[in-house]
């Protein structure tokens, strides 16, 4: 398989990592169109990817993505359709700002199109990736659609009116997952442990805790009972986490976004 991919950004550059990391895509069959920033030419040096200066070499890949900022989705879409000139290769955008519909009208809504929603982990092949599929998609270029992203984690599909909401659990999630961790770490090197020690508990902890709620299938809830002993260390903790509001903060994160 051959991959096509405009952006190397935070998004996109976690992306082709995760593509590398998998065995499965040979670095030089990764097309990649970087920005001004100069991005994409700092990470060709590490990872060998195959660095794009015009729009004509991806006409020689299986699907393409677009990683770039949400403004400029529409209107390299208008050129690459333009380039393509008929050649049907499915576009992915990774841009949670535009809809396969408002992508439709420039490609028409017969072409294959969809909008996806990765996040970061991508880069380790432990994603979790959101995906609109159009209604009258074929099963080949589903198919090629899905495995693309599948070698990056996990991939569900689901309805446009649900993707902003999918976008910030998933996409924002890991950066509320980092400071809870840094401040978890914070309170352990507060009581004498050594910092890098305090990382990697604090990492290991959260990984292992989610890695049991998605095994187990339990109520959250229901885990945190089965560690809370009556008037016991952790209740204590959990009290002095609802006294500081622990959840509603949580809750607000996620509601402000969506209110933005």
């Amino acid at each position: 398989m051959k991959i096509g991919i405009f952006g190397a950004g935070h998004m996109g550059s976690a992306m082709i990592k995760g593509w590398i990391r998998s065995g499965e895509i040979a670095p030089p069959d990764i097309f990649v169109q970087g920005g001004k920033r100069g991005t994409a030419q700092s990470l060709q040096q590490d990872l060998h990817f195959t660095l794009s200066n015009n729009m004509t070499d991806f006409k020689n890949t299986d699907i393409i993505f677009l990683a770039v900022g949400t403004p400029v989705i529409l209107p390299i879409l208008t050129d690459l359709y333009t380039e393509l000139a008929g050649k049907v290769i499915p576009i992915i955008s990774v841009s949670a700002g535009v809809s396969v519909k408002a992508m439709q009208e420039i490609t028409g809504d017969t072409y294959p199109i969809a909008q996806a929603i990765p996040n970061t982990p991508v880069q380790i092949n432990e994603g979790m990736t959101g995906i609109v599929y159009p209604d009258n998609l074929s099963e080949e270029h589903k198919n090629l659609m899905t495995t693309s992203l599948e070698l990056l984690g996990e991939l569900v599909e689901i309805t446009e009116d649900k993707i902003g909401i999918f976008g910030t659990l998933a996409g924002c999630g890991p950066a509320f997952v980092d400071v809870f961790m840094e401040s978890l770490a914070d309170g352990a090197v507060l009581n004498g442990m050594d910092r890098d020690m305090a990382y990697h508990v604090a990492a290991k902890m959260v990984s292992s805790s989610a890695n049991l709620l998605l095994k187990s299938k339990k109520h959250p809830g229901e885990l945190k009972d089965g560690v809370t002993s009556p008037g016991g260390t952790t209740i204590k903790g959990i009290t002095a986490l609802e006294k500081e509001g622990f959840r509603y903060a949580t809750i607000n994160a996620i509601d402000t976004i969506m209110k933005s």
